[in-house]
């Protein structure tokens, strides 16, 4: 029973975190792979963040009633999930993905 636990643990730590003699089987898992896949999303959360803590900022609530932008980390917080999913619409799918 230990064995199957630690067979899949192997598994899936050489599927998403590969190492060097690896990446040439996974080589679309490779770090800079997957910063190269999502830069526009993660570009987005930056902007996003940005944008929320600017938006708490000026604008804010200054009752505290208002439960996303009375905290400045939850108003970061949603800035960056917003932004991610702007941006990541822009992103090309490749042909792959949709046979």
């Amino acid at each position: 029973m230990e064995n199957k636990y630690y067979l899949c643990i192997v598994k899936f730590q050489r599927k998403y975190f590969p190492m060097d003699n690896d990446k040439k089987k996974n080589g679309d898992m490779a770090p800079m792979n997957i910063i190269k896949k999502y830069r526009l999303a993660v570009i987005g959360m930056a902007v996003g963040a940005v944008g929320g803590f600017l938006y708490w900022k000026f604008v804010g609530c200054s009752s505290g009633t208002c439960p996303i932008t009375s905290s400045p980390f939850m108003s970061t917080l949603w800035g960056a999930l917003m932004g991610g999913l702007l941006f990541d619409m822009f992103n090309k799918k490749d042909d792959k993905q949709h046979e």
